[in-house]
């Protein structure tokens, strides 16, 4: 039976091509994704699929029920874009001004869309039911998995799949990773109020230029000095705003920056760290100021038997090459979500394009992918939800 889902993906490898080129010639942004949105459940619609719109927002969750009993698999795909100019030139190229899909998820969206549509082709010979999650926001935190779940997508669910197409990979290699994998992503703000005036008079001044400077070089040694050397983190300025003419002291900063952990105890430490340091140099430049620390996505934790199962399932691929034991990303994923409220397991799909020596990076305006990799990605999942029943 895998193999007849195997051959139906084989065979409907040029509309998944044509549906991803699609999406990539018309992105749209996080939370904005209406187009998108309906054109996945006309897809659904058309197949005669029962598909529910407007899940959490702009989520779409399709269900496919098998002909015998079984466990219920969930597989996701995220669809939304991001604020970047698509560099490339390449018939598919973004149509959007300033929009594009500049990290694989039109790939994703078109791979779970075929990996449906044989699903469904042969369901009276599958075991179980299978919900296949299209979550709009991957991109923006709050993201959408948080308000899918909450809407029921995850209702009745024994395991979930996730992947990631993964561009600086070769095209043929699963990555996996048992524990953390993906960091929690969290933002900061903080605005420094002191006291402008002449360049030539500082001493009348209160420089918050000075004490913002003061400020980015000592949280550096919140990892260095704070943090354990066992555990990971991230402290990274990202913004330093203090817009003035050249013979103005500035009176106010504004920093934005971002903190990357996977242990939740560092977490919430760095975030008291940064307003320990934040008092120290308003106290000795004599400045106040305002901090706020937001929350983003938690760490991706894969558990170890369903990433182990998940292993054994890409050894069946046959265009799978290497199975490589991956090191953790700093990236931030809202896949999170879904492992804190059902088990599984997110993996890397290599899809290094064919011919390239560096590829370019996620989130960069020349990003592309190796299409191939959509279909390896596709069978991976679908051995995943069509053997787990016996698991």
């Amino acid at each position: 039976m895998l193999q007849k889902v195997h051959s139906l993906l084989d065979s409907s490898y040029e509309e998944m091509v044509s549906i991803r080129r699609y999406l990539h010639q018309h992105p749209e942004l996080s939370f904005k994704e209406y187009k998108t949105a309906k054109y996945i459940a006309n897809f659904y619609h058309q197949l005669g699929i029962d598909v529910r719109e407007n899940v959490g927002g702009n989520g779409v969750v399709a269900r496919v029920k098998g002909g015998k009993p079984g466990k219920t698999v969930a597989l996701r795909a995220d669809f939304d874009a991001l604020p970047i100019q698509d560099e490339k030139d390449v018939p598919y190229k973004s149509s959007v001004p300033g929009v594009m899909h500049a990290c694989g998820h039109d790939g994703h969206t078109s791979s779970l869309l075929m990996l449906a549509k044989a699903i469904h082709t042969v369901k009276e010979e599958l075991e179980g039911e299978y919900v296949f999650i299209h979550q709009h926001a991957e991109e923006y935190s709050p993201g959408g998995a948080k308000p899918m779940i909450e809407d029921g997508c995850l209702d009745g669910v024994d395991v979930i799949f996730g992947t990631h197409l993964w561009s600086l990979t070769p095209t043929g290699t699963i990555e996996y990773k048992v524990g953390p994998v993906m960091a929690a992503a969290d933002r900061f703000t903080i605005k420094l109020q002191g006291q402008g005036g002449h360049g030539a008079q500082p001493h009348k001044t209160k420089d918050a230029i000075v004490a913002a400077s003061q400020l980015v070089v000592h949280l550096q040694q919140i990892v260095s000095r704070r943090v354990n050397p066992i555990d990971s983190a991230v402290v990274s300025i990202g913004s330093f705003v203090a817009d003035n003419a050249f013979n103005v002291i500035a009176d106010r900063a504004t920093l934005v920056g971002t903190v990357r952990t996977f242990n939740e105890d560092v977490r919430k430490a760095i975030e008291i760290d940064i307003e320990k340091i934040l008092k120290g140099i308003c106290l000795a430049n004599d400045c106040t100021y305002e901090y706020d620390y937001s929350y983003g996505y938690p760490a991706v934790v894969n558990p170890q038997e369903e990433t182990e199962f998940l292993v054994s399932c890409a050894e069946k691929v046959d265009e799978v090459k290497a199975i490589i034991e991956a090191e953790a990303h700093m990236g931030g994923e809202d896949f999170a979500y879904y492992l804190q409220n059902v088990k599984g397991t997110f993996f890397f799909t290599g899809a290094k394009p064919e011919g390239v020596e560096k590829p370019y990076p996620h989130h960069h305006p020349r990003f592309d992918i190796d299409e191939k990799a959509m279909l390896i990605a596709a069978k991976t999942l679908a051995t995943a939800a069509v053997t787990c029943h016996s698991k």
